[in-house]
């Protein structure tokens, strides 16, 4: 038995001996910092902006409850400034910049509604020969038409008459009133709403 008791303690203790023997397994945290390119964590990209598209608004339109049916004689009126005229210095037939910008308006709307005729009629005050004024007035309405048409409108649709000194507008005999009787007046004849 004591064969058996030494036997025992001697494997024990080469069993022990063989642990001791055998090197310890480093931690992979070691590992870890001794090769950090190899064990480390892949770096976090960098967030997407984020970008936002464009809002687009429908543009607001506003009614006038005050404003004339659309497409009638008085709306003419109204989107040309409430007087579809243009007036003219002492003796010219020239568009000034405030005609031409009234003249514009007139455009716009003869434009959009492309059915619409109209007859310019030229004015002019009360001095100077009949004769004279007729022929000035004449080249006022044609001053306004060729503008017209160079905006898009079409000849056919336009046409002029010349009235002088006949059809004053203003009674008055003095700057003031002449200068409102020289004029180029647009009337709509045909084709309008109501």
């Amino acid at each position: 038995m004591n064969n058996v008791k030494t036997l025992l303690i001697s494997s024990v203790i080469m069993g022990l001996a063989a642990c001791a023997s055998q090197p310890k397994p480093e931690p992979v945290k070691q590992v870890a910092e001794s090769a950090p390119e190899i064990f480390a964590p892949a770096p976090t990209p960098a967030p997407a902006p984020i970008i936002q598209a464009p809002v687009e608004t429908a543009p607001v339109i506003t009614v006038d409850p005050n404003a004339p049916t659309p497409g009638s004689a008085a709306d003419f009126a109204y989107q040309a400034g409430g007087e579809p005229r243009v007036f003219f210095g002492y003796d010219r037939y020239d568009l000034d910049t405030d005609a031409r910008i009234a003249l514009k308006s007139q455009a716009d709307w003869l434009n959009t509604y492309d059915n619409v005729k109209a007859v310019i009629e030229g004015n002019a005050d009360e001095r100077g020969t009949r004769e004279y004024n007729l022929a000035l007035a004449a080249r006022r309405a044609e001053s306004v038409k060729a503008y017209l048409v160079a905006q898009g409108i079409q000849p056919s649709r336009l046409t002029t008459v010349s009235y002088g000194k006949e059809r004053p507008i203003d009674g008055r005999s003095s700057e003031s009133g002449w200068a409102r009787n020289r004029n180029g007046h647009t009337n709509v004849t045909s084709g309008v709403v109501g």
